[in-house]
């Protein structure tokens, strides 16, 4: 059994990875910074350790994303798990080099990118798994489709993170509509609120709010938990394609549960994504 993660070098993706890791023949860790991903890496014991292969992966750099789905397909014949488990907020609004709005590529069109090109490798295993990891967030997303790179109006980093934190759960609900009659299963989940330094990217009311429920947030560990059951159970399979809190099944938001919505999202982003497909 093979595993991939992104972004699992802090936070609730490092504990999922190192939990994870004596479940599955071979891992392979997907992440930006190599430095910190050869630690996390060297913190396993020896015969984990060679188990665990690092592929760079920069989300915001289409390129970067289909690069690293081809190295890791010629290292693998087959991939049962991926967890795209990456993801951030960010205080002020940045144009990607490929011309997106880096939490609306760093959240959601990196992810469908390397999805899309893992595919394959997929459908190869008997079982394949998608896991993206979501957010309540969701529930205050706003979307507007003409508008996702904020050319219009004012930038607002904590709406931008609710709305791709929507796109995960339509994308989770999607994969099971197009590729699920091949075996495939995706879950969306919302880990908790972590004590992570992921909060210190936000800015104006969220950041307030950030600070003052830094008491009652759950430790990193427990964040953690919802993503590596997901990624070990065996999960009912009436329940393929929900979202998933406390390890338990969870009723998202109306719009996370438009048809048409979900449709729409595919389409375009197909469309923002046509040079790297």
């Amino acid at each position: 059994m093979n595993l991939a993660i992104t972004g699992a070098t802090s936070g609730i993706g490092a504990v999922a990875f190192q939990e994870l890791c004596p479940e599955f023949d071979q891992i392979f860790l997907l992440a930006r910074n190599q430095e910190k991903a050869d630690q996390l890496i060297s913190s396993l014991p020896k015969n984990q350790q060679r188990k665990v292969v690092f592929i760079s992966l920069d989300l915001s750099d289409m390129h970067s994303v289909k690069s690293a789905a081809n190295a890791l397909s010629k290292e693998a014949d087959q991939l049962d798990v991926l967890i795209n488990n990456a993801g951030g907020i960010f205080p002020k609004k940045e144009i990607t080099k490929d011309g997106f709005e880096l939490t609306l590529s760093s959240n959601h069109l990196g992810h469908f990118l390397l999805t899309h090109h893992l595919m394959p490798v997929l459908l190869k295993s008997g079982s394949p798994k998608v896991i993206n990891v979501s957010s309540e967030a969701h529930r205050a997303a706003k979307v507007d489709f003409s508008n996702l790179n904020y050319d219009e109006g004012r930038y607002s980093s904590f709406n931008s993170y609710a709305n791709v934190k929507l796109f995960n759960i339509l994308f989770t609900k999607s994969l099971v509509e197009k590729y699920g009659e091949q075996g495939l299963t995706s879950y969306a989940l919302h880990p908790g609120v972590v004590n992570t330094n992921f909060g210190k990217e936000s800015d104006g009311i969220f950041k307030i709010f950030w600070k003052l429920a830094k008491p009652f947030m759950i430790t990193p560990k427990e964040g953690a938990q919802t993503t590596i059951f997901l990624a070990k159970e065996t999960i009912p399979q009436k329940q393929n394609g929900f979202y998933f809190k406390k390890n338990k099944p969870l009723v998202p938001s109306g719009l996370a549960r438009s048809r048409d919505l979900r449709e729409k999202l595919w389409k375009i982003s197909e469309k923002m994504l046509k040079e790297w497909l």
